[in-house]
């Protein structure tokens, strides 16, 4: 048996569950004293992934270090007081696996490994097919994810591994200038993707899921990952259940979550109260793919770390600013998800209002992620409420150019034939602060238009906010309060909009959009960028 060495307060968000239940199931010393301190083994703390720990540490020799235990790349490390005579004269600090033992030093004990686990969960879908096995695949064909993964699909639909592998097969590519061995890393990523099949709201099913991942994590520290490519409206049965009955013991745990957050301030909210029902905030990574070019990441970049542009960014220089969303096809098919939401809440709201706030954010103290969306939050505060009569709606009709008939978006099976949903909409947001008074900021963004102004990398985004999302860098996600803001500037608008049955604008498949948009810009002395040719692609 192991000698109980260490007295540790655990600090939030480092839950007591966790504790208990890791050192119960693996039969390591555990005494409580009026609820706190707990005591460990030494073993038991070597093996700990909290956020952070305080600890006095206290051996048979009497003495006695404080120390704050963290891990980085699997390994348990201290910085504390020597232990040894030494340790003493050189005042070099410890790893937590050197302290003495029973009167004498401990050898290092080996690193301990860690391993990802990555359940996607709606492994059946769309998403999970096209955009999110290809872009894992693309991390590990660059060798960026660990050395030790496995990838886990769940869905409810009946499949075996063989089945899930060779479904996706079919999707995976690799880049075109490293061809070489493509055959000989796909089949390696293959295997280590496996298939649970079970219900979203089962805990019982996501037990059972444990039981698998610990399988193949094989006594490594476990950090576990889930993907919710799932409707919105089942997040909070696969947080509960996931929370529950699969996170990890003593690793972290993190869940990604795609838009929509809600239709509005009020569901968006909710919704944030059911996941911070199981998680903390810092567990919740809310993805918006666009924000993950690397365009958009590198403005924050342009603007904070060139001298030149920093003076001209505001409102003495720039007249306006365009942020101009189009893409040159219709909903093909997914009429019936898109009628739910429209253009505004599905691009607008989120994506283009990120943007913008990127753009227009005052310097953050650094370019860490809390200071960034700090000052993100602070530009989403300072907009002035939408108007009515400042916002154009558009939806696209039918159009036959030569001997092709293009659909009208009341054409889909999927959507209702009065649908007033808007599948184009323009609108001019102002900024009230000392930068950006006065200065109009033109907002775009359509459906079966003349062209397509968005990088169609998408996979590519998914990538790297995969990639953040592993590592722990929450730069590029949106916080609940970032949320909160950008709802609160949109929910008003949409309600009158939906309130007063306004009937958008009809445009025909692939034109220009409608007529309002120009007489919407030409109100603030405007030409949109990408008709007169001032915005280049």
């Amino acid at each position: 048996m192991e000698t109980t060495i260490a007295r540790c307060w655990a600090n939030p968000p480092c839950p007591q569950t966790s504790l208990y239940s890791y050192s119960h199931a693996h039969g390591l010393t555990y005494s409580k004293n009026r609820g706190m301190p707990k005591y460990f083994s030494s073993r038991f703390l070597r093996s700990l992934d909290a956020n952070k720990l305080s600890c006095a540490n206290s051996a048979s020799n009497g003495w006695r270090l404080s120390a704050v235990l963290t891990q980085q790349d699997g390994v348990v490390s201290a910085v504390a007081p020597p232990t040894t005579e030494k340790a003493k004269e050189s005042g070099s600090p410890l790893r937590f696996t050197e302290v003495v033992v029973d009167g004498s030093a401990a050898s290092p004990r080996e690193r301990i490994e860690s391993t990802v686990s990555i359940t996607v969960v709606g492994a059946s879908g769309d998403l999970a097919k096209k955009k999110i096995f290809p872009a894992l695949f693309a991390l590990y064909y660059e060798d960026c994810l660990p050395k030790h993964f496995t990838i886990f699909g769940y869905a409810r639909s009946k499949m075996t591994d063989a089945e899930l592998r060779k479904m996706i097969s079919g999707k995976l590519t690799c880049r075109i200038d490293k061809r070489a061995n493509c055959e000989d890393k796909m089949d390696q990523f293959l295997q280590r993707c496996f298939y649970h099949s079970g219900q979203y709201n089962s805990e019982d099913n996501f037990k059972e899921l444990d039981k698998k991942l610990k399988e193949h994590e094989a006594g490594r520290v476990a950090n576990r990952l889930f993907y919710l490519s799932v409707p919105p409206d089942i997040f909070v049965d696969v947080v509960r259940c996931a929370s529950r009955s699969s996170s990890s013991a003593i690793g972290w745990t993190r869940v990604i979550v795609e838009k929509p957050f809600g239709r509005d301030s009020e569901s968006s909210a909710e919704l944030t109260r059911g996941l911070k029902e199981y998680l903390t905030e810092e567990q919740i990574y809310r993805i918006d793919h666009y924000l993950g070019k690397e365009l958009v990441e590198n403005l924050s970049v342009l603007r904070f770390s060139n001298l030149v542009f920093e003076p001209l960014w505001s409102r003495q220089y720039i007249r306006n600013v365009q942020l101009i969303f189009s893409e040159d096809f219709g909903t093909e098919g997914r009429g019936g998800y898109f009628d739910n939401y429209g253009i505004i809440r599905d691009i607008m709201q989120n994506h283009l209002l990120q943007i913008l706030a990127l753009f227009a954010m005052e310097t953050p103290v650094s370019l860490d992620a809390e200071d960034i969306r700090n000052e993100k939050v602070k530009v989403l505060r300072s907009m002035r409420p939408l108007q009515l009569e400042d916002v154009v709606t558009g939806q696209y009709k039918s159009h036959v150019k030569g001997d092709t008939r293009y659909p009208g978006y009341t054409d889909d099976n999927t959507v209702p034939k009065n649908s007033l949903t808007p599948t184009f909409a323009a609108a001019a947001l102002f900024i009230d602060n000392a930068r950006w008074d006065g200065v109009p900021f033109l907002m775009k963004a359509g459906k079966a238009l003349h062209n397509r102004r968005y990088s169609s990398e998408i996979p590519d985004a998914y990538e790297r906010l995969l990639l953040d999302a592993i590592e722990g860098e929450r730069r590029l996600f949106i916080r609940s309060d970032e949320l909160d803001a950008a709802w609160s500037l949109f929910t008003p608008l949409l309600k009158e909009l939906e309130f007063r049955k306004v009937a958008p604008e009809l445009y025909p498949y692939g034109s220009r959009g409608p007529v309002g948009a120009h007489y919407l810009a030409a109100k603030y002395n405007v030409r949109w960028g990408d008709i007169s040719g001032e915005l280049r692609q």
